[in-house]
């Protein structure tokens, strides 16, 4: 019974070629890129203007590029689950090091503080 239950399990997972399906709306990667750049640049505000407004900075930054907020949460799901997410990620850094070479050590100070720990839970 239980190599039954392992052979239909192999073949459901090969019979997928994916976890998720491709949005109808999936913004490209590199927008990606550029968004979630943006969407931390607005993160780092808030910590010198207390009164700036997080939630608006970015529906501003989605608006600009004409993205409705739905579409970047179908995105980047669907992102994540094809394993691409990690470049997206990595490309954004790149994106704040080139608009702030200061942020370098910041980064480079809180990827000192998060070693060891896994992605999850850093």
């Amino acid at each position: 019974m239980r190599k039954l239950a392992l052979i239909l399990f192999s073949l459901l997972m090969v019979s997928c070629s994916q976890l998720i399906d491709e949005p109808k709306n999936l913004v490209p990667k590199n927008t990606m890129s550029e968004l979630i750049a943006e969407f931390a640049m607005n993160d780092q505000v808030t910590t010198v203007i207390s009164t700036a407004n997080i939630e608006d900075a970015t529906r501003i930054t989605l608006k600009q590029k004409n993205i409705k907020a739905t579409d970047f949460v179908e995105s980047y799901k669907y992102y994540l689950a094809t394993g691409d997410l990690e470049k997206i990620l990595n490309n954004a850094q790149e994106i704040v090091l080139e608009k702030d070479p200061a942020a370098k050590k910041y980064i480079e100070k809180k990827l000192k503080e998060t070693e060891g720990r896994p992605a999850f839970a850093r």
